[in-house]
């Protein structure tokens, strides 16, 4: 079975480099920032062609060549978006996205679409980073702060996703997916309310692969989408999460390129989420989801990008989608 942007089927658009000279990447980097101005098209070169680690070792080294915190001298050279863009790069990306979570959970409101862009989408390996990057950064459980930010049937979904427990068998066995899609038709359609702990158990346990095929299933019963039924079902955030899981099943890359149209249409853009998702991607399965892009909305992201976006925070963004 094809399974589109799951572990080991992604094309990163931002690969190590080889042959890596951290010291010479380091120098030029120094080079760029010393006297008078910035030369911000030598900074995108280096950082935006390196991977994550490469660019933690270029740190280290310009720590030990100049003595000096190579993501300070970045900042106090560097402005706006395109500033908050490098400091993501030179982040660990563990780090990265575990601020991003506590920043949603923290502070008046919650910022529920991040969180569940992050929580609903990861797979258990990922889960488990965040959460031990998160207790060492935060000194609290991510689990005790979602808890704590949330209620109801969204707690508990959130709760499920946290533990990073699904399974991770890829071989699909068709009577459990005729069983699965026919649980969550007799609690969710055919039945007077919703059992959301059906709902819960089966799209927070079991592996992606397995659900593709249970959401394949569904549309054959039923003539409509498991999406549809979510919709007709649920409300609110628990609707939002669950479809969020049911799309980034049935299409991962699909997922994040409607996630990045969202960061960017209408009037202003939602540059947070637009870094976010660049960033946490581009090493992962950018290639996939340019490719989604431009099949879902007519336009690639490079020029959504463009219109979107100025300056070096546009080249450096360009860069890191393989564009520039």
């Amino acid at each position: 079975m094809s399974y589109p942007g799951y572990p080991g089927h992604g094309n990163a658009t931002v690969q190590p480099v080889q042959p890596f000279d951290p010291r010479g990447d380091a120098e030029v980097l120094r080079k760029a920032m010393k006297g008078l101005g910035t030369d911000e098209k030598a900074i995108i070169n280096v950082l935006a062609r390196r991977s994550n680690q490469q660019r933690l070792d270029i740190a280290l080294q310009f720590k030990t060549l100049f003595g000096k915190d190579l993501v300070s001298d970045l900042k106090s050279e560097l402005s706006g978006k395109f500033e908050d863009l490098v400091v993501a790069l030179m982040k660990p990306h563990s780090e990265f996205i575990a601020k991003e979570v506590h920043d949603a959970l923290a502070g008046i409101g919650t910022d529920e679409e991040t969180v569940i862009e992050v929580v609903c989408s990861s797979t258990n390996q990922e889960i488990h980073a965040i959460k031990n990057t998160y207790q060492q950064m935060y000194h609290r459980s991510l689990e005790q702060d979602l808890k704590g930010d949330t209620s109801g049937n969204f707690k508990r979904l959130m709760v499920s996703l946290c533990v990073g427990n699904r399974s991770e068998d890829y071989n699909v066995d068709p009577g459990l997916v005729q069983a699965d899609a026919q649980a969550l038709l007799r609690a969710g359609e055919l039945r007077v309310g919703t059992d959301e702990s059906t709902f819960n158990a089966v799209l927070c346990q079991r592996s992606f692969a397995h659900l593709q095929a249970v959401i394949n299933e569904y549309q054959r019963l039923t003539g409509h989408s498991l999406e549809k039924a979510i919709k007709k079902e649920f409300s609110g955030d628990i609707e939002d999460g669950l479809l969020a899981i049911v799309r980034s099943a049935q299409n991962r890359p699909g997922y994040f390129a409607e996630r990045l149209y969202k960061s960017m249409k209408g009037l202003g853009t939602d540059d947070r989420a637009l870094i976010r998702l660049v960033v946490s991607r581009c090493e992962v399965d950018m290639g996939d989801i340019k490719q989604a892009f431009e099949a879902k909305y007519g336009k690639s992201l490079a020029s959504f990008i463009e219109g979107d976006c100025s300056g070096h925070y546009k080249k450096c963004l360009l860069a890191l989608i393989g564009e520039y």
